[in-house]
């Protein structure tokens, strides 16, 4: 009972003036504290028995240092309760000091049918937290310390291994998978791998994600469209081309929606055969089939040349930051070079949870039911358009796209501003060296509004559309 005194109270740290009497440097100390609101209203300080304790003084000096700011209005003390900084000891701001600190106003448009996210309030909370409370469970103590396998924990790559070969049709090595945080943290590490290769050129679909296009361009790599059609990326192109790699969407082209072909896809894998080529496959959404067979990941045709990166930021949420990388076996010592030696990227508790959420069959269970929601959404969408525009890319994921009558475009979205609606063209995917002027067309994330807002959200769009 002799150290009882270190649990009692919570820390505080004062600044004790210098040539001053010991109490009356503490009482200033303490004032100085709650004048300056660094002691917030209410707060509960440390017991007197502590706090002396801590700073290696009497105990009745503290005593009387709270008894003084007590009876100043600075302090209350109540028997059961502790002695607190008292409310009325809020320190005021001025006007000015209060609009300084007042974070602006921010206010998006109402509805929102942007593509790349899945409904955020389908996140399964209560299965994973079951999921989360039996990973804690059984984790061994040596989870919580740095993480020294940079592939992440074993437990996931094990269960990711299982489930990627059973859904995805992918080889899947639990040796050769590589934990990051998302697809952009996987497509950073490749960059590097790919500068220190010499490699200058990447190929990427002429509809792409510009965010991926400038991390490769601020790697230091050149990006060259393909052409893009209802076959997908035309991957014949790349014989022609001076690409040492190519990223591709090939279940299900972003944003067009279309899957590659099966003679497009020998072309990409011929090409990488006979060049030393690397394939980079972006697979954001395969889960989500609604009128089609399921499109296996290319890299079950040469895993070998193949790099498969996947994500549970559509299946689950992107907040989790979680993705995966399946790697050729002549490439994993490269990437784990550039990632580093420990796994500073995800938290292994996460990771731990996932991999029991996946071994439950908790992850099954989730993805069926988001898929059935999913396709209602379509279904409802195709239904308040019907008529009106043409709709492509409906098959599979989480957006369509919307073709517009011809010059139609750009008073569409002038109609959407006015019904308060945010809305992507396809434009807006362009890669700026491709060659043909980009279709007049929306795309349109039906997978993004929450469910509240999800027939409000159609209306704004019917409202809009010509």
């Amino acid at each position: 009972m002799t150290e009882s005194w270190a649990t009692f109270g919570a820390d505080l740290h004062l600044d004790l003036s210098a040539g001053r009497g010991l109490r009356a440097g503490l009482t200033e100390a303490l004032r100085e504290a709650v004048r300056s609101g660094r002691l917030a209203p209410g707060t509960r300080l440390p017991s007197s028995r502590s706090l002396a304790a801590d700073l290696g003084i009497a105990r009745n000096t503290v005593a009387e240092a709270y008894a003084e700011l007590v009876a100043e209005g600075w302090l209350t003390a109540r028997q059961g309760s502790g002695t607190r900084v008292a409310e009325r000891a809020r320190p005021r701001r001025s006007a000015a000091a209060a609009a300084r600190v007042r974070p602006p106003a921010r206010r998006g448009p109402a509805y929102s049918l942007l593509a790349g996210s899945p409904d955020l309030g389908g996140f399964p909370r209560a299965a994973w937290l079951s999921a989360a409370r039996r990973a804690l469970t059984d984790a061994p103590n040596e989870a919580f310390g740095y993480g020294l396998d940079a592939r992440g924990r074993a437990e996931l790559r094990e269960a990711l291994a299982g489930y990627l070969a059973r859904a995805r049709g992918v080889y899947a090595d639990p040796d050769r998978i590589v934990l990051c945080s998302g697809f952009v943290h996987a497509l950073s590490l490749l960059a590097r791998v790919l500068r220190a290769r010499r490699v200058r050129e990447v190929a990427v679909e002429g509809y792409s994600l510009d965010v991926h296009r400038d991390l490769l361009t601020r790697a230091g790599l050149r990006t060259a469209p393909l052409t893009v059609d209802g076959s997908g990326a035309c991957t014949p192109e790349l014989s022609s081309g001076e690409a040492g790699a190519v990223l591709l969407t090939p279940a299900h082209q972003f944003p067009t929606g279309v899957a590659l072909t099966a003679s497009r896809r020998a072309a990409a894998v011929n090409w990488a055969r006979t060049t030393g080529g690397l394939i980079l496959e972006d697979d954001y959404d395969g889960e989500f089939r609604y009128d089609r067979q399921q499109v296996g990941a290319l890299q079950g045709l040469d895993p070998d040349r193949v790099v498969y990166l996947g994500t549970a930021s559509k299946s689950l949420a992107p907040g989790l930051r979680m993705g995966w990388m399946v790697v050729p076996p002549g490439l994993l010592e490269e990437v784990l070079a550039a990632k580093g030696r420990f796994d500073w990227a995800s938290s292994a508790l996460d990771q731990l949870t996932l991999a029991e959420f996946i071994r439950s069959g908790a992850y099954d269970r989730h993805v069926r039911g988001m898929r059935l929601r999913y396709r209602r959404r379509r279904d409802e969408l195709l239904a308040a358009v019907a008529g009106r525009v043409a709709v492509s890319g409906i098959a599979a994921g989480l957006h369509a796209l919307l073709d517009l009558p011809a010059g139609t475009q750009d008073a569409v979205l002038r109609a959407a501003a006015w019904h308060d609606l945010a809305l992507e063209t396809l434009s807006r995917y362009a890669h700026p060296d491709a060659p043909a002027p980009p279709r007049e067309a929306l795309v349109v994330g039906y997978g993004t509004p929450p469910t509240s807002a999800w027939s409000a959200t159609l209306a704004a769009l019917s409202a809009t559309l010509p």
